[in-house]
């Protein structure tokens, strides 16, 4: 085998760290990074890598507090793991790679894919663990609890009969002696730390595995009672392109025990032919971007006027005044946009919608059934929208099946009303105001969670509670009932960002419930005093302050996403409910 080599990086807080690792194969053949388990080093993957090593570049790494690794830090989290990979192909010089993970090496290396997926081709999971349930859990929570009390010998002893059988039938004798022997050499303390995590780590990917952006295989054996056969299949069931098998007759060790079974699967996964191009689930994927709606319309210099229906617009330069609009070749209008001197672009309105419709439509007449006017560069621009733009021919560039068509602008306009959204293939409301809640026949609270500084705008009531700042409705400030009136007289302005939950407390009696609407975001000016405006540091956020459960129960889950940075919106009602993710986090470079 190999020689174990060592790689410096810096670690979570900046101190020096190192990584152990063995390399095998060839040079620039497809890199492979494997993961060992808890109390292994990357000596347990012996006949994985001589299986691997014929046509892939194979790296076998030590975890941290594991063989040559540097230990993790003592409140270790599963990205500090996670980052020893990522530091390991930087300082091999590995864009990507394919990551196998053995139960602990499962989780590492299914959170190096999910958190930097341009980094990971493709990801297999080995006796991977997977929301335990609440007996598994004890179990292992108590195993983990005991590793001092019960001695390091014990204890090494149990997890070879777990793995192996009690007594280790004589064949698999020589794999339990070497599991045994790593087990005793190994580091108490970077033992101790990994198992905790381990223990505590089952459903770290629960609610992120819908996101797994890569091919992934979820292989376990038939015989390995705390890596379930259950828990691969649900495991590959949430993977888009998750796949599960199971080896008959294996147990926990199976990389050991049945190592020509294990690595045929694992060549046939890593060797399979990349999926052909899905240009279906392409075009869903762009639809998760929100846009606004725009009518692109043209006179041509017979006075015929033509326009459709986009939602690929943007700006592109103020000095000049340019933007841009995307026009399929295959479009009936493409020849006459393709060569107009002048075009225009109208943002539609939210209550709009017919408009959009209409000039997605085959119609003959569209102007007859929507109201324009001629902008300065003499295009029609459409009446009631939230913004237009006339412009003159700057260029037209090709791209693919389509051509960009870039205007300079002549003139424009705006109105002070919200824009029609469109998202996954349907209009979406964006404004969530006055309008929105002014419908509702039931009460309603909208509030905010605004940060600055590390601090949390809250409002005193002198009675030794606090409350975030909340109004009856969004806007205007003119309203003192409204939350922008609320948030005018604490002596700041709002910047509200993304919605952070939509939920019903019951009402005490037999009115309707109360439907809360919170935002999450920033503020300007200087908090008044005067008025109860207070600022709380994060970490000193006293929950039991909060004025019901249900706003501490959300306040508790904003502190727990703004210290993860992975938002979400909470939907359901004071008691229970669902959290839909708004985006995995950017990989931290």
């Amino acid at each position: 085998m190999a020689e174990a080599r060592i790689l410096a990086y810096a670690g979570r807080d900046g101190a020096a760290a190192r990584v152990a690792y063995r390399r095998a194969g060839v040079a620039g053949a497809p890199p492979v990074v494997l993961i060992h388990g808890v109390g292994m080093a990357s000596e347990v993957w012996a006949p994985q890598i001589d299986a691997l090593a014929a046509g892939h570049d194979v790296i076998a790494l030590d975890m941290p507090g594991h063989g040559g690794s540097s230990l993790p830090p003592e409140d270790a989290r599963l990205s500090d793991y996670a980052d020893q990979v990522v530091a390991l192909m930087d300082g091999l010089g590995l864009p990507s790679a394919a990551l196998v993970g053995h139960s602990m090496g499962a989780l590492v290396a299914l959170e190096v894919a999910l958190a930097h997926p341009a980094r990971v081709r493709a990801v297999a999971a080995l006796n991977a663990v997977f929301c335990r349930t609440p007996e598994q859990r004890a179990v292992v929570t108590a195993r983990a609890g005991s590793l001092e009390a019960e001695g390091r010998a014990a204890s090494h002893e149990a997890a070879v009969a777990r793995w192996f059988g009690a007594p280790v039938p004589a064949e698999l004798a020589p794999s339990a002696a070497q599991v045994s022997a790593l087990l005793a050499s190994g580091d108490p303390v970077g033992y101790a730390r990994t198992y905790a995590l381990f223990a505590a780590s089952d459903d770290a990917h629960r609610d992120r595995l819908a996101s797994l952006a890569m091919p992934a295989l979820f292989m376990t054996a038939e015989g390995d009672p705390n890596s379930t056969p259950a828990m691969s299949r649900a495991m590959a069931a949430l993977a888009p392109q998750g796949v599960a098998e199971v080896l008959d007759g294996a147990r926990h060790m199976m990389t050991l025990t049945h190592p020509g079974a294990v690595n045929a699967r694992l060549l046939a996964f890593l060797d399979a032919p990349a999926a052909p191009f899905d240009a279906k689930a392409f075009r869903r994927a762009l639809g998760a971007f929100l846009t606004g709606v725009t009518v692109v319309t043209t006179r041509t210099e017979e006075g015929e006027m033509r326009g459709f229906t986009a939602n690929s617009f943007s700006s592109v330069s103020l000095d000049p005044p340019l933007i841009l609009v995307c026009l399929a070749k295959t479009a009936s209008s493409f020849p006459v946009f393709a060569a107009a001197a002048h075009f225009a672009v109208s943002v539609l309105a939210a209550e709009q919608k017919d408009v959009s419709a209409l000039f997605a439509s085959k119609s003959p007449d569209k102007f007859v059934g929507a109201p324009w006017q001629l902008g300065p560069a003499g295009s029609p621009v459409i009446s009631g929208a939230a913004a237009w733009f006339d412009c003159t021919r700057h260029e037209v560039v090709e791209a693919g099946d389509h051509v960009i068509l870039i205007g300079h602008v002549r003139g424009f306009g705006t109105r002070d009303v919200a824009p029609l959204g469109y998202c996954r293939g349907a209009y979406v409301d964006v404004s969530l105001g006055l309008q929105a809640l002014a419908k509702r026949d039931e009460p309603a609270r909208v509030g905010a969670i605004l940060e600055a500084d590390g601090a949390l705008l809250m409002v005193e009531d002198g009675k030794g509670g606090l409350s975030l700042p909340t109004g009856s409705c969004l806007e205007p400030a003119a309203n003192p009932r409204s939350l922008r009136g609320a948030l005018a007289r604490l002596g700041v302005e709002g910047r509200l960002g993304f919605l952070f939950a939509v939920f019903e407390t019951p009402a005490a009696g037999d009115g309707p419930p109360t439907v809360s609407l919170y935002y999450r975001g920033s503020f300007e000016g200087v908090p008044s005093a005067a008025a109860g405006a207070v600022l709380v540091p994060l970490d000193a956020v006293d929950l039991s302050r909060l004025p019901d459960e249900a706003t501490r129960s959300m306040l508790a889950r904003y502190l727990r996403e703004r210290r993860e940075d992975a938002f979400g919106i909470y939907v359901g009602d004071a008691a229970q409910g669902v959290v839909h993710p708004l985006a995995t986090p950017a990989p931290h470079g």
